[in-house]
C-alpha cells in the first residue's frame, strides 16, 4: 500500500503548494462496482451497464465506467496519497474545473496522483485547500479524470 504525504497541520499546507504528493495503489474498476454506481445513481445508460450491447455498438468495444464514479473514488484514494494531522475535521467543499479526456473501460486499473495547487487561510485558523487530482489510466496516456478539488481544514 502506498504511503501518504504526512502534513502535520494547516500550518504545514502552503509550504507544499506546487508540490506532487504521491501517487495511490492500483485498483480494478470492475463492472459489479459500475452497476452498483448505476444502481444508487439512477444512471443505467447502456453505454454503462449493457455488457453485450456495449461490445456491439460502443466506440469503446465494452462498457465504461460512468465519470462520476471515477471521480468518487478520490476520498479512497486520497487515504493513501495525503494525510493532514492535527486537524479536528476536514470537509470536501466542491470541485473545480473536472473534465474526463479519457474513458473507464470495466476491468481497467486506475490510480490517482494529487498536487497541491493552493491554500487560503479561512478565519479561525482554517484553510482551503485546492487539490489537483489526476486519475490515471494503466497502460493509457491520456488521464481519465483529472479535477481540482476542494477541501477545508478546521483546527
Amino acid at each position: 500500500m502506498s504511503s501518504p504525504t504526512i502534513i502535520p497541520g494547516i500550518h504545514a499546507l502552503k509550504p507544499l503548494v506546487g508540490r506532487r504528493l504521491g501517487t495511490s495503489d492500483w485498483i480494478t474498476v470492475t463492472q459489479e462496482q459500475i452497476q452498483r454506481f448505476a444502481d444508487a445513481t439512477g444512471d443505467h445508460q447502456w453505454i454503462h451497464c449493457d455488457v453485450e450491447r456495449a461490445r456491439r455498438e460502443s466506440p469503446f468495444k465494452g462498457t465504461i465506467a460512468h465519470g462520476y464514479l471515477t471521480l468518487a473514488l478520490a476520498p479512497t484514494l486520497m487515504s493513501q496519497v495525503l494525510r493532514v494531522e492535527g486537524v479536528r475535521m476536514g470537509v470536501n467543499y466542491g470541485v473545480e474545473k473536472m473534465r474526463l479526456p479519457a474513458p473507464v473501460p470495466a476491468g481497467a486499473r486506475l490510480r490517482m496522483s494529487a498536487e497541491i495547487k493552493d491554500v487560503r487561510d479561512l478565519p479561525g485558523g482554517g484553510a482551503r485547500a485546492t487539490i489537483g487530482l489526476s486519475f490515471e489510466i494503466e497502460g493509457q496516456a491520456k488521464p481519465a479524470c483529472v479535477a481540482d478539488a476542494i477541501y477545508v481544514y478546521y483546527p
